[in-house]
């Protein structure tokens, strides 16, 4: 796409962008366009399910979601959210002790207090499994298995509704994939000119505090109270199992991203453009496994904290290079930390050949004229490679020594890749520093 940054959601746009790039403008209004008319049938057919059960809600905030869907390439499905009608503070929080793959947070189980007014309707059975154990604060809990199955069936009843009453088009929407077993309800759904998949997903809204960590040094890199409102918002939970909720921060990291699109600079053009690489050339037009969109954000993310300074987003390539380099270092490691969670290690559990995708993004990396090229006919002498046998030995510290995840380390990255442009003295001698360190090292192996 155009060196333009995007609009953060709900935002106007800069003043004079519509006469500076106006084609960028109105294809961003044209992709947010196409997501809504989708997302229109979908709430339609929302309405009907919570007039067949109130304890299904719809939720009408859009912005994050069109938001999200015109930054990526891929088709990779959007999650809807259906919210329960109770609040997660009127149930007992069961922490199953068993933490999420990977070092997340534990799953739980949701149980209804004997003490407990307005929660007679989620003690019906086809949502409730009574305590086998006796207890004097637990009747028993609200399974996530049964939840879905009531969903479904309801699903299929307002489809069938809104097809019978012409509420929606003709050929509007798919529910052959309702039938597959998996923890959210698949959905395709169709704009017009292209077909979008929702994944339906029950979520409970639990107001807690989220452990941000070094939140004082997260808060600089963010717009003012940007951070603190977002992450204050609390978590949702989601489907783990048929038995089990976990803890799902998709909302949060988006809001924080949607946050950084609002500073100057080329940070969302990152993102955009390497999933688009991703999708078509790393992964073959998604016919190979590979990355997901949510890997993206979430080296975005930490790109953000570790390059703080405007300087580092103000030139497109640049930007670029900012995520190419954190995300190189977490694949040569093979670890790259949740943003909220950083014991949480995103790789671990993704079941990817990480050695065959660093060798792609290090291609990439390398000499990343080839992959931009859109013809045939662009072809002509490459530049020689940016990656040599010491930018690969440098990759692979963070693994034994987490203190190099820094910036000054990874603008050691940044010079090698020759895009380091920062004048700022501090950081170059910061950077000078960690590369003095890394050549003592290298002289003690030899």
């Amino acid at each position: 796409p155009p060196a333009v940054p995007l609009p953060r959601p709900g935002a106007p746009p800069p003043a004079g962008m519509a006469v500076q790039v106006p084609l960028w403008h109105h294809y961003l209004q044209a992709v947010r366009q196409d997501f809504q008319r989708a997302e229109d049938v979908l709430l339609t057919v929302l309405e009907r399910v919570h007039a067949l059960d109130p304890r299904f809600l719809v939720d009408y905030s859009r912005d994050l979601g069109a938001f999200q869907f015109a930054l990526r390439s891929s088709e990779e499905p959007l999650d809807l959210e259906v919210p329960l009608g109770l609040d997660a503070e009127d149930l007992l929080i069961e922490e199953s002790g068993a933490a999420e793959p990977a070092g997340g947070p534990a799953c739980c189980r949701l149980g209804v207090p004997t003490e407990g007014a307005g929660l007679e309707p989620w003690t019906a059975n086809d949502v409730f499994s009574a305590s086998s154990e006796s207890s004097a604060r637990c009747r028993g809990h609200i399974v996530p298995g049964k939840v879905l199955c009531v969903l479904r069936d309801l699903l299929v009843a307002a489809i069938v509704h809104c097809k019978h009453h012409s509420l929606i088009a003709p050929g509007s929407l798919n529910a052959s994939s309702l039938q597959e077993e998996e923890l959210h309800l698949s959905l395709l759904v169709s704009s017009g000119w292209r077909t979008i998949r929702f994944n339906v997903v029950p979520v409970v809204r639990r107001r807690c505090r989220v452990p941000a960590p070094e939140r004082t040094l997260l808060v600089t890199r963010f717009p003012t109270g940007s951070l603190e409102r977002i992450l204050d918002q609390g978590v949702d939970l989601v489907p783990a199992s048929t038995q089990h909720w976990r803890v799902s921060t998709d909302y949060l990291l988006t809001r924080l991203l949607g946050a950084l699109g609002s500073l100057p600079g080329h940070r969302l053009d990152s993102i955009s453009i390497l999933d688009r690489v991703n999708h078509e050339s790393w992964r073959d037009n998604g016919r190979s496994a590979g990355l997901a969109f949510s890997h993206m954000k979430m080296v975005l993310l930490w790109a953000s904290v570790l390059f703080p300074a405007p300087e580092d987003w103000a030139d497109l390539e640049g930007a670029v290079y900012r995520l190419l380099v954190v995300l190189l270092c977490c694949l040569a490691t093979r670890n790259l930390p949740h943003f909220l969670w950083p014991g949480q290690n995103l790789l671990l559990a993704s079941g990817l050949d990480l050695g065959t995708l660093y060798q792609h993004v290090e291609h990439f990396a390398s000499q990343p004229e080839a992959s931009l090229r859109i013809h045939v006919t662009h072809l002509g002498c490459s530049p020689p490679p940016r990656i040599d046998n010491s930018v690969k030995a440098l990759l692979q510290l963070p693994a034994s020594d987490p203190a190099y995840w820094t910036t000054a380390y990874f603008d050691i990255l940044l010079d090698k890749f020759q895009v380091f442009n920062i004048q700022d003295k501090d950081r170059i001698a910061a950077m000078q520093g960690i590369f003095r360190k890394t050549k003592t090292l290298g002289s003690e192996e030899s």
